[in-house]
């Protein structure tokens, strides 16, 4: 393990809270007592990750797709540290991206949203009132439909990638333990 991660990983440990101190807490103390949301098996990691790209690509507000992704991952019982931090890869730089593309594909689907007005608000840095007016026009249901589609493709392929993942590490780390064995050294 390089040193960066190595600090990375300590900084978690230090700062994370743990699921025994959410236990206590009045929102969250119900999902907490619930231990097979906060493990790290091969079947909560993938889900974990596949609900918090869905969740997180298609929801787009920063405080609704944390609360959306954990609420999800009780039904379908992934990991909720994964699908919180999944949700981070739609952020303030990505974003304009993921609008764009689900417009394009909105209206390469039939449906109508003009791009030119689209491109307008972001370079004016447009306020609350013009995207609101914008999401209300004929816009809406392109921009809806291709964020489902994108969000849905991204969330399987999210999944694909974390059981991959999860598969080689699991591999990787019995490897090493069985090569530890064969030179006589203690197994870490």
């Amino acid at each position: 393990m390089s040193a960066f991660a190595a600090r990375i990983a300590a900084w978690a440990n230090r700062n994370m809270p743990r699921r025994e101190d959410l236990e206590h807490t009045r929102f969250i103390g119900p999902f907490a007592r619930r231990p097979e949301l906060w493990r790290f098996t091969r079947r909560s990691v993938p889900r974990g990750a596949a609900v918090g790209l869905l969740v997180g690509i298609f929801a787009l507000i920063p405080g609704i797709q944390i609360l959306g992704a954990a609420l999800m991952c009780v039904p379908s019982r992934g990991n909720i540290p994964i699908a919180t931090l999944m949700t981070f890869l739609s952020n303030p730089a990505t974003t304009p991206f993921i609008l764009a593309a689900s417009i394009y594909l909105g209206n390469k689907l039939g449906f109508h949203a003009d791009i030119s007005t689209f491109n307008s608000l972001m370079d004016n840095g447009a306020g609350l009132r013009e995207w609101a007016y914008w999401m209300l026009s004929d816009a809406a249901p392109a921009l809806l439909v291709g964020l489902f589609i994108i969000s849905t493709v991204t969330a399987a392929i999210g999944y694909l990638v974390a059981s991959v993942t999860w598969n080689w590490w699991v591999r990787h780390k019995r490897r090493v333990k069985l090569e530890q064995l064969l030179s006589g050294r203690e197994p870490s």
